[in-house]
């Protein structure tokens, strides 16, 4: 089962006795600061979690799979992320 905004909002509002309103401002407002801290280039480690980067990736050559024909791809940002050691482990059964 995917995790939606809802899900979690749901989750803080039993979880810690917050009402609706109040579960859902603080999902939107975390999920806000790591977006625009994502977005000025930095990146966000949450111990225990794991780390999101910005990595910028050069323009490079591909192919239109559906046609076959050579393109130039640009340049641009993405977002990767790498998992704590610990979610790791916990995943894995350790």
């Amino acid at each position: 089962m995917t995790l939606t905004k809802h899900a979690a909002a749901k989750k803080i509002e039993s979880g810690l006795r917050f009402n609706r309103q109040k579960a859902i401002e603080t999902v939107e407002s975390l999920l806000e600061l790591i977006k625009s801290t994502l977005e000025s280039g930095e990146d966000v480690l949450i111990s225990g979690f794991g780390k999101f980067c910005v990595k910028d990736k050069k323009e490079r050559r591909g192919r239109n799979p559906a046609t076959g024909e050579d393109a130039i791809l640009p340049a641009r940002r993405v977002v990767t992320f790498k998992s704590s050691g610990k979610l790791r482990d916990k995943i894995n059964g350790r």
